[in-house]
């Protein structure tokens, strides 16, 4: 997907953003979860799964925890990915949650990623997710940047 070409002088145009953020989704594990991309700049992404419910949970009412880690690390990389240019790629090195407390499956997930350091070879992100208005987890990140396959022949 051609994320670079919606960054116009240093901006990006959000709302083409974040539908063709969405779209890219259809289909795979952000899907499933239920993840909708609420806000994208190049130095934070803010989304939500609007309804975990029971099927994402580890007991009745709690959400569990690879939920809680499979969204930080969606939103880690969907960052790194708005970052780079035309035909590179991204895969999570490194990642570090601290739980904080349960979140409550009848209530939204909302996750707020920010960028702590956006490098040539590698970006690191902090992921902070709600369960309304309470911090449930933290989740710390380092996304390699994979450059493009070379075509052989």
């Amino acid at each position: 997907m051609n994320f670079a070409t919606l960054r116009v002088h240093g901006l990006i145009r959000s709302m083409e953003l974040i539908e063709k953020l969405q779209a890219s989704t259809v289909g795979f594990l952000p899907d499933h979860l239920g993840i909708r991309f609420v806000s994208v700049t190049e130095d934070s992404i803010e989304a939500a799964i609007d309804s975990p419910g029971q099927q994402l949970s580890t007991l009745p009412g709690i959400v569990h925890g690879g939920t809680i880690m499979a969204f930080a690390d969606t939103l880690g990389a969907y960052s790194t990915i708005v970052n780079l240019p035309d035909g590179f790629g991204t895969t999570t090195i490194e990642s570090k949650t601290n739980f904080l407390a349960a979140a409550n499956a009848d209530v939204a997930l909302v996750g707020k990623t920010e960028a702590l350091h956006r490098g040539g070879r590698t970006m690191v992100w902090q992921t902070r997710i709600y369960s309304g208005d309470r911090l449930v987890a933290q989740t710390t990140q380092t996304q390699m940047v994979l450059e493009p396959r070379k075509q052989s022949g």
